[in-house]
């Protein structure tokens, strides 16, 4: 796969960062420098031409740290709660890690409804077009301090996945804690091997997704290809790499190999 060659190609692209990137599990402290990367990798995006958007989770690990609530042990409430904190945290850490490109953040807070009612998703979508054409690369997470288990994405995989499809995305960069998909977990199988393109999800391919992830990440394997789906019925790749490591889009540049998975439209994602 030409890493650089799609990161080229793209106008539009969504970055997905999980709770698990972005906040260190142990201490439940962000972690900035790797921020910092992300952010410079945007800007070199944001330089060759295209638009980014960054589909983040972290304010409920944020904020539950501040207020000191067990990980283990959230409810609705302490959920909610620790978002309404820790959001305040989260956006100002993306403006100021931004702001030194001359880049603005802007922060855009969703519920399902938003993407499901046809009102809500044109005035969604009209948002997002302003803000794209005023040169602002928009924040998005779940607006926790007021989604109910009945109106929420679940996780940001699949809010990503909804905000590709809505913008019109070409690439979704999913951000994971592996570097792409197995046809086993290589976290408990040494044997495990990277399947280097999806052109379908099949049942195989979904039975090969263990629930991967950590306490902080709601998200596993499975959930990133339901979001898959969901991006490529619309038109839009997605690329399965490792977050973890500092500036993750260079990585790609570098030629770090993703899991691609094919649009149903095409191969914006060329292998070669």
């Amino acid at each position: 796969m030409d890493s650089l060659n799609f990161l080229r190609r793209a106008k539009r692209i969504v970055i997905k960062v999980g709770s698990a990137t972005l906040v260190d599990p142990a201490s439940g402290v962000l972690r900035r420098e790797w921020l910092k990367g992300l952010a410079e990798d945007v800007a070199d995006l944001k330089r060759n031409g295209a638009d980014v958007l960054i589909a983040s989770s972290g304010s409920i690990a944020l904020g539950r740290n501040v207020l000191g609530i067990d990980a283990s042990r959230l409810s609705l409430e302490q959920s909610q709660a620790a978002a309404a904190v820790g959001q305040i945290r989260l956006a100002k850490e993306y403006e100021e890690v931004l702001e030194p490109h001359g880049l603005i953040a802007g922060q855009v807070l969703l519920t399902l409804e938003d993407s499901e009612n046809r009102r809500r998703y044109l005035n969604s979508r009209s948002t997002f077009a302003m803000l794209l054409a005023q040169n602002v690369v928009p924040v998005i997470n779940e607006n926790d301090t007021v989604a109910t288990d009945e109106i929420r994405f679940g996780d940001n995989d699949r809010l990503a996945a909804q905000v590709a499809a809505m913008v019109g995305a070409d690439v979704l960069i999913n951000l994971s804690d592996i570097d792409g998909l197995y046809d086993r977990d290589p976290k408990s199988c040494e044997a495990a091997s990277l399947i280097p393109e999806v052109k379908k999800i099949t049942k195989k391919i979904e039975d090969m997704a263990g629930d991967t992830g950590s306490g902080l990440s709601k998200g596993g394997m499975k959930t990133k290809l339901l979001a898959a789906k969901t991006a490529t019925v619309s038109g839009c790749a997605m690329a399965i790499t490792l977050g973890s490591v500092l500036r993750p889009v260079e990585a790609l540049k570098n030629g770090a190999k993703p899991t691609p998975i094919v649009s149903s439209f095409g191969p914006m994602i060329s292998t070669g």
